[in-house]
């Protein structure tokens, strides 16, 4: 495997086969001490739009992750290396560092060895099934003080789409790397969120952070990533490319010698999706889907951050999962699984999981605990979608499928503001996907439109890059209508 290098490679945009137009080239030069990494160095700059650049010096003490991945020929093992520059912004002083190791809880294996704290050998300890590693402090970490942590890892990937919808697996020539490296979660007033999450809903509950990621792979993959990509360097049988993302939740990484993509151009975003040679057809449809909903959210709210997103095809059992910066859709709806209904599958997963771009990444929710704060939000902002492009009969078709999911459960009123782990068989499909949409559009008929949507376009930008609460949520509402949701906020999420 390769070892880190210094001097980070010219960053550019991976040129793409495009069926609309082709994107800018951008370059940039990344050369620092990895000593000293910080998040606001121009490396992190391309991958974001103009006016979102600012926010580098502004999260200039978010956690860095520089990581490597070296992906074998048989696309199961992977061998890492990580170096995270860590400062404590919490208001205590820590005693210990947590690492998630999700890989040994989703059908795989990750070992970690040689951990480094400040250059010094440190033996951790595990737990949650060997999901959770604890990294002990010699002293304890100050509040502003910064530690550099540095490891050495090796992962198998599950070769079954079988756990957690498979996120990550090996399986039918895709490759998909989610959560495949040691990250560390949120501490908060409960201190580390570490627990084993249930098999319904997501996985991580991460504040923002910035990456930079190296890949060794075998040279025949497309590789797709969060991110901005440089042009593989080739030699031998194998490829090295680099990425850089920040701010953003996580870090997910496809790859697969079938892709083919197309792009399109909406402002200072390009898209670009990628399916099986075979899947063309299609494959465009999500694309065209994926564009306007980007034009629509940005206006709506605030514009998308990064100068890329990827939409990827794989065999996830989900219809689609969110990432930073990109989102993977479920081969079978290209394939046509759901009949004359397909299309309005493929488009309306698209448009869902480009709404987690806004209500997911870009503002923050712990999604085992809180997750309608993302889910039902994203799903009512697809409702809204169809309203805003194709008028009232296209919302009334999307709001039938919303009520066709919450029939599931007879309607039940059960609230939407539980855990996922709370929610039994079928209810969380249709209570926190079905009946939660219906909750944001009770709280507009409350607030009036226009409070309401002056509510969304503010939750947006007020907690951007931060985590939302439901009360946060709350109290932001009421500030724009000026009066008391209490009531409808215990009928409904309570």
């Amino acid at each position: 495997m390769k070892r880190l290098l210094v001097s980070f490679l010219t960053l550019c945009l991976l040129a793409a086969c495009s069926s609309i137009s082709p994107a800018p080239t951008p370059t940039v030069v990344f050369d620092t001490d990895l000593d000293h990494l910080q998040p606001d160095l121009p490396i992190f700059r391309e991958p974001l739009i103009e006016s979102q650049r600012s926010i580098l010096t502004a999260m200039d003490d978010a956690t860095v992750y520089r990581i490597e991945f070296a992906i074998d020929e048989d696309l199961i093992h992977v061998e890492g290396k990580e170096i995270v520059f860590y400062t404590n912004r919490e208001d205590e002083s820590l005693s210990n560092i947590q690492f998630r190791l999700f890989p040994n809880i989703l059908g795989g294996t990750m070992e970690v060895r040689d951990l480094l704290v400040d250059g010094k050998p440190v033996t951790p300890s595990y737990g949650l099934e060997n999901s959770l590693m604890t990294v002990p402090l010699e002293s304890p970490l100050a509040v502003g003080q910064s530690i550099r942590l540095e490891m050495e890892f090796s992962l198998e990937v599950p070769t079954d789409v079988e756990l957690n919808y498979g996120v990550l697996a090996s399986y039918e020539g895709v490759l998909t790397l989610a959560h495949a490296y040691p990250v560390i979660p949120v501490y908060n007033d409960e201190g580390w969120n570490a627990e084993l999450p249930p098999q319904a809903g997501d996985l991580t509950f991460n504040d923002a952070a910035f990456y930079l990621v190296t890949v060794t792979a075998p040279k025949d993959l497309m590789i797709v990533a969060s991110g901005l990509e440089s042009a593989p360097v080739t030699t031998g049988r194998q490829q090295v490319l680099n990425v850089a993302i920040g701010p953003a939740r996580d870090f997910f990484l496809a790859a697969s010698d079938d892709y083919e993509v197309v792009s399109q151009q909406v402002g200072e975003v390009t898209i670009n999706s990628y399916a099986p040679k075979s899947l063309q057809e299609q494959n465009q449809a999500a694309l065209t889907a994926a564009a306007r909903a980007m034009k629509t959210f940005s206006e709506q709210y605030t514009p998308y951050p990064y100068t890329e997103f990827d939409i990827v095809v794989t065999p996830t059992l989900a219809l689609g999962i969110e990432y930073p910066g990109a989102t993977a859709i479920a081969e079978r709806i290209l394939l046509g699984e759901y009949g004359e209904q397909t299309s309005a599958y493929l488009e309306s997963t698209t448009v869902h999981e480009v709404a987690h771009q806004w209500f997911y990444n870009l503002v923050g929710n712990d999604q085992l605990d809180e997750p309608w704060l993302d889910e039902s939000l994203a799903q009512y902002v697809t409702w809204q979608y169809y309203e805003l492009n194709f008028g009232a009969g296209a919302a009334d078709g999307f709001e039938q499928s919303l009520l066709g999911r919450w029939a599931r459960v007879e309607n039940a009123p059960i609230p939407i503001g539980q855990p996922v782990a709370a929610y039994e068989g079928r209810e969380y499909g249709a209570i926190v996907y079905g009946r939660g949409a219906f909750f944001f559009e009770a709280l507009k008929n409350k607030m009036g439109a226009p409070a309401f949507d002056a509510f969304l376009r503010d939750y947006a930008v007020t907690f951007a890059w931060e985590n939302a609460s439901t009360e946060e949520l709350k109290l932001l509402a009421e500030k724009h209508c000026n009066c008391d949701l209490t009531p409808l906020f215990e009928e409904w999420v309570y």
